[in-house]
């Protein structure tokens, strides 16, 4: 593949998403028996990890998107949580797993968490791909982690830079060569 010539390293390759993907499903399909589930998954980065996990998942639910920033197209977050595309469905007496790529600041999923119990959610959970505690700024409780990864900029699986690399069936390490220009 191409873009395979900027990755410094895969730190991740895909039977090791697909393996734990499907383990988180399993969890998540025993912890919501019996609940009215929505699972909503942030766009753009989060639509592959979340469209294998949702298969998974052997329950009735429902799905909706949300598209937030606090990126533009840096590697840093500014800190500023912004609601592109809010989601279509009433979230009033439901249940909200939101399905997350990566969490690093934790400040976009403090500012959701709080919106959603505050549109009515009985409760909200948050399952991601990633975590990055390096750089955490907010306290934020992540219930369903795939992977622990250091404070290195990832691509690949769904993760972006500057709106490439989405594709790679892989999570890795984009050169600093690449993003340094």
């Amino acid at each position: 593949m191409r873009l395979e010539k900027d990755i410094e390293k895969i730190l991740i390759d895909q039977e090791a998403l697909q393996k734990r993907t499907r383990e988180l499903a399993e969890q998540i399909t025993k912890d919501y028996e019996g609940k009215p589930l929505t699972v909503v998954a942030t766009l753009k980065g989060a639509v592959l990890f979340f469209s294998d996990l949702v298969r998974w998942i052997d329950l009735p639910l429902q799905l909706d998107f949300m598209r937030v920033s606090s990126y533009g197209s840096g590697t840093r977050s500014s800190g500023a949580v912004q609601i592109i595309k809010d989601l279509d469905a009433d979230v009033t007496g439901r249940h909200i797993l939101i399905v997350e790529d990566i969490v690093d600041t934790g400040n976009t999923l403090a500012y959701l968490y709080d919106y959603l119990i505050n549109r009515g959610a009985v409760s909200v959970r948050i399952c991601t791909l990633l975590e990055k505690t390096a750089r955490r700024e907010r306290k934020v409780n992540v219930d369903y982690t795939g992977f622990f990864v250091p404070d290195e900029f990832v691509v690949g699986y769904g993760l972006d830079y500057a709106e490439d690399y989405r594709n790679l069936p892989f999570v890795g390490v984009l050169k600093r060569s690449v993003y340094e220009k």
